[in-house]
């Protein structure tokens, strides 16, 4: 596939205009066949009625621009009328129609070979089947189009190819026709055979999508709430993978059920189909009547899934239907605006996962990848706002701030307006803008005529970049039983603002006295002197200012307040809470977010205790109120089976070395031995202050027949599990082979990869044998299911033990790896070069040189993976750590901006990091 100009100008949102041209209805024929696909296009094209001219001015004839690359033009018709090659240009991104009339219908044939294009972007061919991404700017690799998301037009399909190669032919909304090619009798040809697919709601065309070739189905009907009969239909290139299809359908009806109730969204065709493939760069895309996923977030089992990624799974199934209302039916007018459709959109999928599974252990979730992912978006070079100003490649803006920060700003929403008047604003949405391309003003535009109220500045969420530090402090008066909160907000400057203006938080808080939550009484700062919060225990703080003084008054204790609860926005905040309150927070406080929160902190300081004893030579002691404590906890669970098994295994469960790194000062260097090394020793410490608790909270693992993945049954996996890694951590002897044991006695997948993360990670001279015997085994079992040799290759990419780059390399010359294939890739090289912090800096530098060298690589074969394997890892933020890695990271990255032939997606990447 040919690549653009790496010095593609900047595309700025402050020079959006309308289309000179729309276009009402499309019709498309794909002639499948050979090396080479020809795709017949018609167009009814009408200039744009918004677009003024100048006063009174009126043009007959007027030119057209549309967007096409790697196409092979065959021939060009307006009205009927083929063009003279004098009558366009065409170069490698467009065709230029000099002069159109104010209505016209545009025919035109190009040619294009699937076959070649290994950046699956467009149409492309993979295990014998033909498929589409064309989200975001895919469409213009198949035909010449306005490929934006502004333009919206009703699309007729029709499909043909050999029946016997292809005999299932998919496209956008209800099949309207289908049948056999007419042919001689004489002929020799393969017979053929066409469907036709009507599309009745408008949509812009990287909502396109086609798939054909030899699929197998399952279906099951749906009754929406107005009495509609809905087929659900999922498609797999296997037919023994339909097998796992059955949890897909099931969330996927629980999701249509969910949104007639929450949001009350009615599914609007006769059918809904879901096709899996086995390679994709999206892991789901939601075309309007179409899901098409990657098959790693799709097929699930048990015995080759794990809990947490069939709980992410369920995510994503939710996620790509609710996009049928947020996404598809209103749609966003251009790209700067992709928060939202996939802001709004998670932020709904999150809600429904909250209602299905453990709610507090969801958000818990969310939270930990917003502080280790999306905040150190924040910090990077790549750091932009939810909306952002500018692209060069809009593929490099599909990120955490995107998604998961969006997201945060639809829950915020959601917390300062309250559940109904929410409510009243999304349907307002949804009733002003559908089959509309819409902002994310109109969104909040929406919000505020729902509930009478003023987001001015609110707006600042989409606007301004960067993480808000919150810096808290609390004050109690005995003798006026009063408790004063003062609270300053200051956001850090970012390439698109210096001079932040303060943002609207809602701060959600609860004073917690010796035997749990005070009430509250707020003092307000108006004339009469009100009070707020009589009685409640809870309030939603609004934080607008700079600095921000709350009083609390009838307090008739020293409380302890609990902030931010449930993670009520996305900043750094701190308070000097000291241990004693920490504890107080786990044993008081109603939220099981804020419990893990309180324990994640009391971590956090006990880590950061045990660098500095280590710098200094000493050894840490971790007190004995808090190991009596902990073991409290344990003892809790065996005594009450129904306790929130996986909310305790949280609470056990230390800070990620990532997180740790997130919480370094900007101005100090991230020390990544020092961090492994002190997590490493505080959890061999707990290890064995923790045993004789833990030991029977394992007990003797019985593998269950069936395998249950209910909630309750996960989280009994989760605590058990989690007891395991810590046993193991203790280095004996019986506590590796239980590990073996049970890894070779399992039936499901998730006892299986907890039991080879212990081996693999242990540094055991002992563990040496168990885990190359075990390694070998797995392999032998599951070798010829590509998607459980994907965790087999992740698994080892991150080992924190010495030597794991010469295995990785020695990974991607195995068999079961494919540098073509992007699951591959981000198993192997995305695991090692993100999640292995350890072997990757390691100090000679050569973890940076490998992951250049393959980003170089993949970048003659899918930019849109090279950009992303790029854009994740921590080389991006070369200048938080100290002189000399820096040195081995920017000239690697210098490697990388001296190619000449840099696709746009990486060079973007590469470009803002100096």
């Amino acid at each position: 596939m040919a690549k653009l100009n790496n010095k593609a100008a900047l595309i700025y949102l402050k020079d959006y205009r309308q289309p000179d041209y729309l276009i009402d209805k499309t019709y498309l024929q794909f002639d499948l066949q050979g090396d080479v696909t020809l795709v017949r296009t018609r167009l009814e094209v009408r200039r744009n009625p918004s677009v003024e001219l100048n006063k009174g001015e009126q043009i007959p004839l007027m030119p057209i621009k549309l967007d096409g690359v790697n196409l092979e033009l065959r021939s060009l018709a307006i009205n009927g009328k083929v063009l003279d090659e004098s009558d366009y240009r065409v170069d490698d991104q467009s065709l230029i129609i000099n002069s159109v009339p104010a209505s016209f219908t545009l025919e035109c044939i190009t040619a294009i070979k699937p076959k070649e294009n290994t950046a699956l972007v467009g149409l492309y061919q993979t295990q014998g089947l033909y498929c589409t991404q064309c989200e975001p700017q895919g469409f213009r690799h198949m035909t010449y189009y306005l490929d934006r998301p502004d333009i919206l037009s009703e699309f007729t399909v029709t499909l043909e190819a050999d029946k016997a190669q292809y005999p299932i032919l998919l496209a956008n909304g209800n099949l309207v026709g289908k049948g056999d090619v007419d042919s001689t009798s004489e002929s020799t040809q393969p017979l053929r055979h066409w469907a036709t697919w009507h599309d009745p709601f408008k949509k812009p065309s990287y909502l396109f999508a086609m798939v054909a070739g030899k699929l197998h189905a399952m279906e099951e009907p749906f009754i929406t709430y107005s009495g509609r009969k809905v087929t659900i239909r999922i498609f797999t290139e296997n037919e023994q993978d339909l097998a796992k299809c059955h949890h897909a359908m099931h969330v996927t009806k629980e999701a249509m059920a969910w949104d007639e109730r929450v949001y009350g969204r009615e599914y609007d065709l006769d059918s809904f189909m879901i096709a899996v493939i086995t390679k994709a760069n999206f892991g789901g895309m939601e075309n309007k009547g179409l899901n098409i996923y990657r098959a790693d977030r799709l097929l699930i089992d048990p015995q080759t899934t794990c809990d947490g990624d069939i709980q992410s799974m369920t995510e994503t199934i939710a996620h790509e239907y609710f996009h049928n209302w947020s996404g598809n039916r209103v749609t966003c007018r251009d790209w700067f605006q992709l928060s939202l459709k996939e802001g709004f959109t998670t932020y709904r999928g999150l809600q429904f996962c909250q209602d299905t599974y453990s709610a507090a252990v969801k958000r818990i979730e969310e939270t930990l990848f917003i502080r280790t992912t999306q905040f150190a978006e924040d910090a990077s070079p790549l750091v932009h706002p939810i909306r952002p100003e500018a692209y060069r490649a809009i593929w490099n803006f599909y990120t955490p701030t995107v998604y998961q920060k969006g997201a945060e700003v639809a829950r915020m929403l959601n917390t300062l307006l309250g559940q109904e008047n929410y409510r009243k604003g999304t349907d307002l949405f949804f009733d002003r803008h559908d089959g509309q391309a819409a902002t994310t003003d109109d969104f909040i535009a929406s919000m505020e005529a729902a509930s009478n109220r003023d987001f001015s500045q609110f707006k600042h969420w989409y606007s301004q970049a960067g993480t808000p530090r919150v810096a808290v402090n609390g004050e109690y008066d005995a003798e006026l039983q009063q408790f004063t909160l003062t609270v300053k907000q200051t956001c850090p400057p970012t390439s698109e603002c210096q001079i932040k203006k303060p943002f609207h938080i809602p701060l959600v808080l609860s004073l917690l006295g010796q035997e749990g939550a005070l009430p509250l009484v707020l003092k307000t700062a108006s004339d009469d002197g009100s009070q707020l919060g009589q009685g409640q225990d809870t309030l939603v703080l609004e934080v607008t200012e700079p600095q921000q003084t709350f009083v609390f008054e009838q307090v008739s204790e020293d409380p302890v307040p609990s902030l931010f609860r449930d993670f009520s926005a996305p900043v750094k905040w701190t308070y000097d809470y000291s241990r004693q309150d920490l504890l107080r927070l786990i044993q008081k406080e109603s939220s099981g977010v804020c419990r893990w929160e309180a324990s994640q902190l009391l971590w956090i300081d006990i880590i950061h205790q045990t660098m500095n004893d280590q710098l200094l030579g000493n050894i840490t002691e971790v007190p004995t109120d808090i190991i009596e404590f902990y073991q409290g906890i344990l003892l809790q669970v065996r005594n009450a089976p129904n306790i929130d098994q996986a909310l305790i295994a949280q609470l056990l469960t230390l800070p990620s070395e990532a997180y740790l790194s997130e919480l370094v000062q900007p101005t100090d260097p991230i020390d990544v031995v020092a961090i492994h090394k002190a997590r490493c020793a505080v959890k061999k410490t707990l290890a064995l202050l923790l045993k004789k608790a833990l030991e029977p909270l394992y007990g003797v693992y019985q593998a269950t027949k069936p395998v249950s993945i209910t909630p309750a049954a996960m989280a009994q996996r989760a605590l058990r599990n989690l007891a395991l890694d810590y046993l193991a951590n203790t280095g004996e002897r019986v506590w590796l082979d239980r590990c073996y044991q049970q890894f070779l006695s399992a039936n499901n997948m998730t006892d299986t990869m907890a039991a080879l993360v212990c081996l693999m990670n242990s540094e055991a001279d002992y563990a040496k044998s168990l885990k190359q015997q075990a390694l070998a085994a797995f392999y032998d079992r599951w070798q010829h299911q590509p998607l459980v040799i994907n965790q087999w290759l992740a698994v080892q990419a991150c080992c924190p033990l010495p030597g794991t780059l010469v295995t990785v390399k020695a990974l991607m010359d195995h068999p079961a790896f494919e540098i073509k294939s992007p699951n591959q890739v981000l198993a192997l090289i995305g695991s090692f070069c993100t999640h292995n912090a350890i072997n990757f800096h390691y100090k000679d530098g050569s973890g940076y040189q490998f992951l250049v060298d393959q980003v170089m690589k993949l970048d003659e074969i899918n930019p849109q993976i090279a950009s992303r394997t790029l854009a994740r890892s921590p080389l991006i933020n070369w200048k938080r750590y100290d002189n000399k890695q820096q040195d081995f990271m920017k000239a690697q990255l210098q490697r990388l901006q001296a190619l000449p032939t840099l696709s746009n997606e990486v060079f973007e990447v590469v470009d803002k990091c100096f």
